[in-house]
């Protein structure tokens, strides 16, 4: 029997990448769209050698293009966004933009050919609410709109309630899920994910920096358990319509992070305190806590996190030492523009107007 086709968006990132290769693995056929604006086609290394796996070089932006991949494929998962705080806070305009119109254009075709959707979403919907466990039915509790740290937040929402109005005026088969602080290989440091930039600064033994008072505490969930609850989810019948957080209940205090990357990367680095001000401007603001309550995907799916935060910290370790290596040996790491040329898995088409 003929396995669905997926269509992954921002698949040449780092949760979509590893979700491409776990689909691969079961068999199922995979089309990445991806600008490799933020994704890297060195994350695709081990997909781009499979016979039932395409990468389109496109933007979720371009509507013929989506409209044309979603047409070809039974099942749509649509990663693709811009994320990280640096990113937000730096280009808040284009960001926007991008989530809520790429959104906008991916949910339009998957109604258009009846394709079942699902559509990532964050912790950032729950913006200041520092109360918790976070349940799926939390409040938002967000800073004044002319605050660029809350756009994020703002347009993942927009998205949410796109999925939830299609689903009841035009009965699109919508899943949400929202990632809390999703940790592994291939992530990058660039676009301010903590735990990446500790690793790195511990390897090197720099300073790690902790932002704020350090007092803030955060959870952090292994990948490849993100990526167990998407397979889990993907084909459920039940959970269309259903919004549902993926994370880990492992609470820590960032500057106790810091603390355990030292240790775990056995560095001499030192701990070094920054203001929220220096570090992304006077206006940003920021949340004390933020813990999932993940009893609704528990029970939907009998999902268990299999990894611990020493796990998720061993292996941050690992990659940015693989990385010191590289630069030290003079290796040139594949960047998001590289590497297309004489590949036949790799179809280059014209992107649409912003990246993605």
């Amino acid at each position: 029997m003929e396995r669905q086709k997926y269509l992954v968006t921002g698949g040449a990132g780092f949760i979509g990448s590893h979700l491409v290769d776990a689909l691969l693995a079961r068999g199922e056929p995979v089309v990445v769209l991806d600008d490799l604006s933020t994704g890297r086609l060195e994350n695709l290394a081990t997909a781009r050698e499979q016979r039932h796996f395409q990468f389109v070089h496109g933007s979720v932006l371009d509507a013929s293009l989506v409209d044309t991949l979603v047409s070809e494929c039974g099942g749509v998962v649509h990663l693709a966004a811009a994320v990280g705080v640096k990113l937000i806070v730096e280009e808040p305009l284009s960001s926007f933009i991008i989530n809520t119109k790429g959104t906008e254009t991916v949910i339009e075709s998957a109604h258009r050919y009846g394709s079942r959707i699902m559509i990532a979403s964050t912790s950032e919907i729950y913006g200041k609410n520092s109360s918790g466990p976070l349940k799926e039915t939390s409040d938002r509790v967000l800073g004044s709109p002319s605050v660029p740290r809350w756009s994020y937040s703002t347009a993942k929402a927009v998205d949410e309630i796109l999925a939830e109005l299609y689903r009841r005026e035009h009965g699109l088969r919508s899943t949400v899920v929202r990632f809390f602080n999703t940790v592994g290989p291939r992530q990058s440091p660039a676009y301010g994910m903590v735990i990446p930039r500790f690793a790195r600064q511990a390897v090197r033994g720099e300073p790690l920096t902790v932002y704020g008072t350090g007092r803030q505490s955060r959870c952090f969930l292994h990948v490849a358990d993100a990526v167990e609850a998407l397979l889990s989810l993907i084909d459920l019948p039940d959970a269309v319509g259903e919004t549902f957080n993926i994370g880990s209940d492992e609470e820590i205090s960032i500057l106790d992070l810091a603390e355990r990357t030292i240790a775990c990367a056995e560095s001499t680095s030192s701990v070094r305190r920054l203001s929220y001000s220096e570090a992304y401007g006077p206006e940003f603001e920021d949340m004390e806590r933020r813990v999932p309550d993940t009893t609704k995907l528990r029970a939907f799916t009998a999902w268990q996190p299999q990894r611990n935060l020493d796990d998720v910290l061993a292996d941050a370790v690992a990659d940015a030492r693989s990385e010191m290596r590289q630069q030290v040996g003079g290796l040139v790491v594949e960047g998001p523009a590289n590497g297309e040329a004489g590949n036949p898995a790799v179809q280059t088409v014209l992107a649409g107007p912003c990246s993605v």
